[in-house]
């Protein structure tokens, strides 16, 4: 019997892993050479022992057959034995033989790369001969990937030829149509980022709550065996018509009852605990998030989409709900199958734990291997989800274009299209968890009618109890319900997973300007800016500064003009650092800025920009938002400074009125005005003004300026301005001009005029332009 039961075992284990030569991708592995090595030992032992037992005339058979049918019988079951060992014989040679090719393969493959290391070396040997069949020496050689020019094993083509095109860096955070398959090992070698969020490693309370819940899942896998038990028992007490027992037996066997399940008394009040730390793991998660986007570059949200960021911040509830499942589910629900195995040998013998582990494994082999299959029709709903959440969060923040271009009918039928997308996707996971509900009912119920079987028979041979029975039907029934656990929740987890991908794809994503190791912050700031032979590029194919140097000393006025996409946008963000120069160096007050921390240097900079955007909050929250211990009374002076305050307290509401969604309640003009005053609160050394007055009329900008360069406000601080409209920098201490990203001129207004060079064009179309805008009115009066 116990070589019976070996060797039904051990077949098992060898038909999952030949499964496994199908659906491995680079079959046969290591792992199946070494499962058969140790299934050729062990089937060596079985044919030996079993030659001893023949030869010493203990019968392997116990079926009662004529003394002339016991060598038939034995040299069947040797025949067999034997066929099994030549089997795995044969299986370790095909390794060996694969393995032998591999090898070959790899060989093969090292002296074509060395070769064409040396066809690539040759022409700096014997010169322009080198490569033959071409004259201008782009030679072509052939790879192992066909036929390819000198350059193509680089994939570098410097000066950007037709036949070799760069391509454009992928805008950030773009959507994938299609994710790589990966495994639960890669999945959770990734997913280990969350981790630090998901203990409660600051709470010394909440981790004393997640010991009692572990405590009552331990209780719980107790009282999952308690319960088919004392039914079994309560079914032999009923069969004696033992009346004395009954009652105390029926009343353990309802308060096992009571604790038992998720909806049991255990487990409701592990819900109940969980509650906290699950609120926890989410706030940590999601906060993290939020946090991790602000502090990306400015790179990532130049080039984002708003809609499908927003969509991966919310998939911290994924998570959060996968680490729940895994920890109170999951991995009971492995305890479980394993307590069954071990209880069914110890209660029913080894055949029975027999029937239980194949049961099981071949149930979790057929969910795992379904539901992988169905992996890209679950993450093409997920996608399709997010795409629906994009397109609904981008209609509607551009409700303004929409309307603009009467696209309604567009929009709905977009997004009516983005929700069918999603159906159809989601339709398809929904017929393929039905198929795979079908296949596995049939596996578990097969198994559980070999099982019942079995052990009915042996009832009616009177071999076993009907208590026995009941425990059996009982215990595999309740047996069923982790199984059928195990199917909902790979797909749950799955899809969690999927779900989450997104959000781990974010968290991936890493700021390109961050501080350096041990920098330290800018303490004090005079204003003293110096560029030195400073070089930029977006893309390395196109540069957007180039040697660029200038000085502004504390206390000045400098602005920057030039046409567009001259450099002058670009000069601010450096300043602000956005990004860092590749070339030469910025310094503040002597200080590298690469050598201090970016929060430092932004402290002291105001920056007023051409599009203002407002919070839809009051303007006393967006004036505030500068500085948020500021008086009533320096808002008020503010205000006052920009043009602003007696604009404001002609509204019904005052300071207190809502500017709406970006401020789009207020005019252009207003919303640069309040950008100027908050910028006038932050009370920077450095003020950067980008267009800042561009939506507003001739005198409001005249009285504005001299307010900031020649007021009370201007005094002590460097003033760097960008400006097409060049009536408003005649008084600037220096204007550079920019063509190209480099200078081209510098002086004053007086000086660039008498030069007679591009700001003086410049400033004759400015003029001409001014006097063409007056003529219409002069004419009319």
């Amino acid at each position: 019997m116990g070589l019976e039961l070996l060797t039904r075992g051990s077949d098992n284990l060898r038909w999952l892993v030949g499964l496994s030569l199908l659906e491995w991708r680079h079959s046969p592995v290591i792992v199946h050479l070494i499962v058969w090595v140790l299934g050729l030992l062990g089937e060596l032992v079985i044919l030996a022992t079993s030659v001893l037992v023949i030869a010493a005339g203990q019968y392997t058979t116990r079926a009662r057959i004529p003394e002339n049918g016991f060598k038939n019988w034995d040299l069947v079951d040797l025949s067999i034995a034997g066929a099994r060992v030549c089997l795995l014989v044969c299986l370790i040679c095909l390794y060996a033989a694969v393995a032998r090719g591999r090898v070959e393969e790899r060989r093969h493959h090292d002296e074509e790369v060395q070769q064409l290391d040396t066809d690539e070396a040759s022409p700096l040997l014997n010169g322009s001969q080198g490569y033959h069949g071409c004259a201008n020496g782009q030679a072509t050689r052939r790879t192992p990937y066909g036929s390819t020019n000198g350059d193509a094993r680089r994939n570098s083509n410097p000066r950007g030829d037709q036949d070799h095109p760069q391509q454009d860096v992928e805008a950030a955070f773009y959507r994938p149509v299609k994710l790589p398959h990966k495994s639960w090992f890669e999945y959770c070698r990734g997913y280990s980022v969350f981790f630090p969020y998901l203990w409660p490693s600051k709470s010394a309370r909440l981790q004393i709550v997640v010991l009692l819940c572990l405590v009552l899942v331990i209780l719980q896998r107790i009282v999952n065996i308690l319960v088919p038990a004392q039914l079994g028992v309560v079914t032999d007490v009923f069969e004696r018509k033992n009346g004395d027992a009954v009652w105390l037996k029926l009343g353990l066997l309802i308060l096992y009852t009571l604790l038992q399940g998720p909806s049991g008394l255990l487990g409701s009040i592990r819900s109940i605990l969980w509650v906290r730390v699950s609120q926890h793991t989410y706030r940590a998660l999601t906060t993290a998030a939020f946090e991790h986007v602000h502090s990306l570059s400015l790179d990532f949200h130049l080039g984002k989409r708003t809609g499908e960021v927003l969509s991966a911040l919310n998939k911290g509830a994924a998570i959060n709900q996968f680490l729940e499942q895994v920890s109170f589910q999951m991995v009971p629900m492995l305890v479980d199958l394993l307590v069954a195995i071990v209880y069914f040998y110890v209660r029913f013998g080894s055949l029975y734990a027999l029937f239980v582990s194949i049961i099981t494994f071949y149930y979790l082999h057929l969910t795992i291997r379904m539901a992988a299959t169905r992996a890209d029709q679950r993450r093409d709903m997920v996608n399709a989800d997010r795409e629906e959440e994009a397109v609904k969060n981008d209609s509607i923040m551009s409700y303004e274009t929409v309307k603009y271009f009467n696209a309604e009918k567009r929009e709905f039928e977009r997004y009516g299209n983005a929700v069918k997308k999603f159906q159809d996707a989601e339709a398809k996971v929904t017929y393929g968890i039905n198929h795979m509900n079908m296949c596995q009912s049939v596996v578990f119920m097969c198994g559980l009618l070999i099982a019942l079987l079995t052990c009915g028979y042996q009832v009616t041979r009177g071999d076993r109890t009907v208590g026995d029975f009941v425990l059996l039907v009982t215990y595999l029934n309740q047996l069923q319900g982790p199984l059928n656990f195990f199917g909902t929740f790979y797909r749950t987890v799955q899809s969690a997973m999927i779900s989450g991908e997104r959000l781990l794809e974010l968290f991936k994503i890493q700021p390109t300007v961050v501080d350096k190791p041990g920098v330290k912050p800018l303490q004090d700031c005079s204003g003293h800016i110096k560029w030195n032979q400073v070089g930029f590029a977006y893309d390395k194919r196109r540069t957007a500064l180039h040697d660029l140097s200038f000085e502004c000393k504390p206390g000045t006025t400098t602005a920057f003009v030039g046409e567009s996409g001259g450099g002058k946008s670009t000069v601010f963000r450096l300043m602000f650092r956005y990004y860092n120069c590749r070339e030469g160096s910025i310094e503040i007050d002597g200080h590298d800025v690469k050598d201090l921390t970016i929060d430092s240097v932004r402290r002291f900079i105001g920056v007023v920009p051409q599009d203002t955007i407002l919070f839809n909050e009051s303007l006393i929250y967006n004036l505030k938002y500068a500085n948020p211990s500021a008086t009533e009374e320096e808002v008020h002076d503010a205000c006052r400074a920009a043009a602003i305050h007696d604009r404001i307290m002609s509204f019904p509401d005052g300071y207190a009125t809502q500017v709406g969604e970006r401020g789009l309640r207020l005019s252009g003009g207003e919303k640069q005005r309040l950008a100027i005053a908050r910028t006038i609160l932050k009370n920077p050394k450095i003020i950067m003004l980008d267009e800042a007055t561009s939506a507003l009329d001739g005198e409001t900008e005249q009285k504005i300026q001299s307010k900031l360069i020649n007021g009370k406000f201007g005094q002590d601080r460097t003033l760097l301005i960008i400006a097409h409209r060049l009536s408003t920098i005649t008084q600037a201490d220096q204007i550079i001009v920019l063509h190209a990203g480099t200078v081209v001129e510098r002086g004053t207004h007086l000086e660039l005029l008498a030069r007679e060079g591009q700001y003086a064009a410049m400033w004759k179309e400015h003029c001409r332009a001014e006097r063409a805008a007056k003529q219409p009115v002069s004419s009319g009066s």
